[in-house]
């Protein structure tokens, strides 16, 4: 019923519709073909100014009828607008090159005639604007491609900105005569300075190819410069809409977004040329190296303050060139010659490591303990434990071992702290290394040899710094276990040689502590690792004092707690300061001297019944091995046989 009640309004609809359509099409036929008439006539007499609106409104019609187009009358029509329009092209482009090309050109001023017929070219195809833009364009470079052809003066780089001058002082001569004919949306000024920058590019390119032996550091930088410095003046006076940004990857990347499209529009060019640049700051870094080198030799070291560690006052003057070069290439390049900089960076962290740090940390000169010692202990077997106390003191100087001064300890440290300046700064410069060059490149930068170095030359001076100290206690252990402890008969106060130990850890260890105030992780290291060094060989001393009797373990025993004592206050030794010492530190001084306390526990141990004596040391020494188990009973002075009954209980308890 719907369907019934709705037929006839369907039916009026289409009628209205098909109506509407036939009315429309009527009155743009119409209109097109009054027009084609009107713009045969207003394109015959060049009256450009009319022609711009009927053209625009008879290309629109024309597009209502692109459907009928097997219609002979509108295809006749379609084929006379056309032809009207080419026949507005090329009388146009006439127009323009009689203006500025004829017998009159050199009086030209703009006419209006010119601008209304810039308008015409709007409406035409875009192929009529780009072809009378791009002539123009270059007929007003002719005469700068004449000044500047290569067999010009003008034309090396040592004139770039008799170049630039020329294209400045044509513009302002351009838009103050020429300006207001051509649309603003033409940006014809903008397209002068494009394609002056895109012949400048490929003449310069050709002409450093050619001469490129006449090239040097100097002439370049000033060529990049000027024209750096000219491409940031076209950012800021035009947009770049113009410029087709038809670059490779590798001379636009994600970090030029806020980057001119001027930048690198000339500069280019230069790139392939940056080896020269590169080569002269290889050549800069190797004198600089040569100075420092000579600057050491004439200082003392530097020693740190409450506000700042002591480095090598070369070392931040390196990273502070470092950092200009990257900078001034990153200006002139992001891509490969940032590699060649890097490469050459890590060449130089490599020498300032070997040359400035390795080769100027103080050495040891071998020495042994010579006949002193030798005389030394001789008495020490005549004296009794009263004149041992008396006389240990002095007779302990004359065995001492080549020690380092104050100043090659302060030296030593100076180096490590400026090893850890160089290595925390190796890491930024390499952040920053990535973030400047192109985000394509950046896996290809790798500093970790570099710091790999820095690392090398940090655990050589903690090295240094615990055998020096080693060698303070050298004479003292030496001494120790010359001492003929069966012959103690009392228990005293803590040994001369614990005494004399105590005093070069007070004299020395302050001196590191001070200097290494501000790392105090590698102070640390540097006390775990004499630790580590120093109580092993501690316990082997106590395996060489034998034979001992009771008194002689009792008062060795004393001694290595009173050592004990001074092993775990070591970090804080002889500070006003009462700083507990680093967790990890504390436990490797309680591990080995609790064994050493444990060794000699054993040793005042009975060895009868030879069991208990076994599980006695089993239970004091839970990781004893037989070979030490051999040492005890040898410091013992236990016979052979009673060894063998006692090794025995030992292996089966084991």
């Amino acid at each position: 019923m719907v369907r019934e009640i709705t037929r006839d309004i369907k039916q009026l609809d289409c009628a209205k519709r098909n109506l509407t359509l036939a009315i429309t099409t009527l009155n743009h036929l119409h209109m097109l073909v009054g027009g084609v008439d009107t713009l045969k006539s207003l394109t015959q007499k060049r009256l450009y100014g009319e022609i711009a609106l009927p053209l625009q409104a008879i290309s629109e019609v024309m597009t209502h009828f692109e459907n009928y187009s097997d219609i002979p009358q509108i295809k006749s029509l379609s084929s006379q607008v056309n032809s009207i329009r080419s026949e507005l092209a090329h009388q146009i482009t006439h127009d323009f090159k009689e203006a500025f090309l004829g017998s009159n050109s050199k009086s030209m001023i703009p006419n209006k005639q010119l601008a209304q017929a810039c308008l015409v070219v709007s409406i035409l195809d875009p192929k009529v604007k780009h072809d009378l833009l791009k002539w123009f364009v270059n007929l007003q470079l002719q005469e700068y491609n004449h000044l500047f052809q290569e067999t010009e003066d003008t034309a090396w780089l040592d004139k770039m900105d008799k170049r630039y001058a020329w294209i400045k002082r044509h513009l302002l001569e351009f838009e103050e005569r020429l300006g207001n004919m051509f649309p603003e949306n033409w940006e014809v000024s903008e397209r002068i300075a494009v394609q002056f920058c895109h012949d400048t590019r490929e003449e310069l390119s050709r002409l450093m190819a050619k001469r490129k032996s006449e090239i040097d550091v100097k002439l370049l930088l000033y060529a990049i410069q000027k024209t750096s410095a000219f491409e940031t003046l076209l950012s800021k006076r035009f947009r770049g809409v113009t410029i087709e940004d038809s670059s490779s990857p590798s001379q636009r990347t994600e970090g030029d977004l806020n980057t001119s499209k001027f930048h690198g529009l000339i500069g280019r060019c230069f790139i392939p040329h940056l080896e020269i640049y590169i080569e002269s700051i290889d050549r800069n870094l190797a004198d600089l190296i040569d100075r420092f080198i000579q600057d050491e030799k004439q200082t003392k070291p530097t020693e740190a303050t409450e506000t700042q560690a002591a480095i090598l006052s070369s070392c931040p003057d390196l990273f502070v060139f470092y950092k200009k070069s990257m900078i001034q290439c990153c200006q002139l390049d992001r891509g490969q010659s940032m590699l060649s900089l890097t490469a050459v960076f890590q060449k130089y962290l490599h020498e300032y490591a070997e040359k400035l740090l390795t080769n100027n940390l103080p050495k040891f000169e071998t020495q042994t303990l010579g006949s002193s010692v030798q005389s030394f202990t001789k008495d020490l077997q005549k004296m009794s434990t009263t004149g041992l106390i008396q006389n240990f003191s002095s007779l302990l100087k004359e065995g001492e071992t080549t020690r380092f001064t104050r100043d090659e300890q302060t030296k030593i440290c100076c180096i490590l702290t400026t090893a850890e300046y160089c290595l925390e700064t190796t890491q930024q410069l390499q952040d920053k290394l990535k973030e400047k060059i192109e985000p394509n490149l950046a896996d290809q930068i790798d500093l970790s040899k570099e710091q790999d170095h820095f690392h090398k030359v940090i655990s050589n001076c903690i090295q240094l710094l615990v055998q020096d100290l080693e060698n303070a206690c050298e004479p003292s252990l030496t001494a120790m276990s010359r001492i003929q402890w069966q012959n103690i008969d009392a228990v005293g106060d803590q040994s001369p040689y614990i005494t004399s130990i105590t005093t070069h850890l007070k004299t020395t260890v302050p001196v590191v502590r001070d200097n290494l105030a501000h790392s105090r992780k590698y102070y640390t290291q540097f006390c775990i690792k004499f630790a580590n060094s120093f109580i092993p060989k501690f316990i082997q001393i106590i395996y060489k004092c034998k034979p001992i009797n009771t008194e002689g373990a009792e008062q060795l025993l004393l001694d290595t707690h009173m050592l004990k004592t001074v092993l775990l206050n070591l970090p804080s030794i002889a500070s006003a300061i009462n700083r507990q010492a680093p967790a990890a530190y504390a436990k490797v001084v309680t591990k080995g001297m609790t064994k050493a306390e444990m060794i000699l526990k054993v040793v005042m141990t009975p060895i009868d019944p030879p069991k208990n004596f076994a599980d006695q040391c089993r239970v004091l020494l839970p990781e004893c091995q037989l070979t030490e188990f051999c040492k005890i009973l040898e410091m013992k002075s236990v016979k052979r046989q009673e060894q063998a009954v006692l090794i025995d209980a030992f292996k089966n308890k084991k």
